[in-house]
């Protein structure tokens, strides 16, 4: 059966930032998935993972300080790869519980995947993703001593910083392929996808966080999908967000989103990289389109009822020239 593609980018608060709140928020997110996949979609899923990266991150590192010759330094890479496995693992289980529980022996596989990123990104020289436990000055002079960036908080302590350059290539973008080919619901490039290097015949790990909006997108227009959803934590974009203007918006063309971007009416690194990463999608072929909405009204946002849908509507020079 040729199913039409889908890309779901599952948000932070649809998988929760500990281990237990965690287990219970992917049988939520299990559920608007299996709805999805029972409307016939060939669906692939990404997944934020800020928190889980922070706290093994976080963890390795006291490891390593607690005894310093028996554990080596972990790459902020293996890092992710580590929260890959960890939340993939726990959405595919949930989800093939789902799945069975509604009578559907569909499988689910999680892919461990690499993003390329350039290493002359601009980001790679103006660092700005925040990652990891909160430091003392102490530990911000360390990360400092070790070449890292660190920025300094309201609160008075610190934070490193890393880059979080642009997604340029999915490497297992044709196992991804081939596996919904084949009928499979497939996890693949969580937190934006490892990020890697080429160097020689190989890849090399880089010190940087993808972001998972614009991977995501990436991943739809690699795999021809006709909808990229984003489940977040608001019902849809707003106008003058937090403010007595508050204007919710149920559709938007993708000029009219990318000049309300300009305007800052989308928060960066909250709604900013979701209507950037639509609009990258929706401008890539015609007749696709992005949601963005809460994951209990996904069902709704697909009929246009709920969430805010952003398209492409072609100039009207293109048009006349149609005709």
């Amino acid at each position: 059966m040729d199913r039409k593609r889908i890309v779901v980018a599952l948000g932070h608060r649809d998988l929760g930032g500990t281990l237990p709140e965690q287990l219970l928020k992917v049988r939520e997110s299990a559920k608007m998935l299996a709805e999805l996949s029972g409307r016939g979609y060939a669906l692939a899923v990404v997944f934020s993972n800020s928190p889980q990266l922070g706290l093994i991150h976080t963890a390795m590192k006291e490891l390593r300080r607690s005894d310093p010759e028996r554990y080596c330094p972990t790459p902020l890479s293996v890092c992710s790869a580590m929260s890959q496995g960890f939340i993939g693992y726990d959405i595919q289980n949930a989800l093939r519980a789902e799945l069975r529980r509604r009578g559907s022996a569909r499988p689910v596989c999680t892919v461990l995947t690499q993003t390329r990123v350039d290493p002359y990104d601009e980001s790679f020289y103006h660092p700005g993703k925040l990652v990891g436990k909160r430091l003392s000055r102490e530990e911000a002079e360390e990360e400092e001593e070790r070449g890292n960036e660190v920025r300094a908080l309201p609160d008075g302590s610190f934070q490193r910083l890393v880059p979080s350059p642009k997604p340029r290539e999915i490497i297992e973008l044709d196992a991804v392929r081939a596996l919904l080919d084949a009928g499979q619901i497939v996890i693949s490039a969580g937190g934006g996808g490892i990020p890697v290097m080429p160097q020689g015949a190989g890849l090399r790990g880089a010190a940087a966080l993808i972001e998972k909006d614009l991977a995501a997108s990436l991943l739809a227009r690699e795999l021809d999908a006709e909808l990229l959803l984003f489940s977040t934590g608001v019902p849809e974009l707003f106008l003058h967000y937090g403010t007595e203007k508050e204007e919710g918006l149920r559709r938007l063309d993708s000029a009219t989103a990318r000049r309300f971007l300009s305007a800052g009416e989308f928060e960066e690194g909250s709604m900013g990289p979701k209507v950037e990463a639509a609009i990258e999608f929706t401008e890539s072929g015609e007749g696709r389109r992005a949601i963005i909405c809460q994951r209990e009204n996904a069902l709704k946002a697909l009929e246009g009822l709920a969430g805010t849908t952003i398209l492409w509507e072609k100039p009207m020079e293109q048009k006349a020239e149609m005709r």
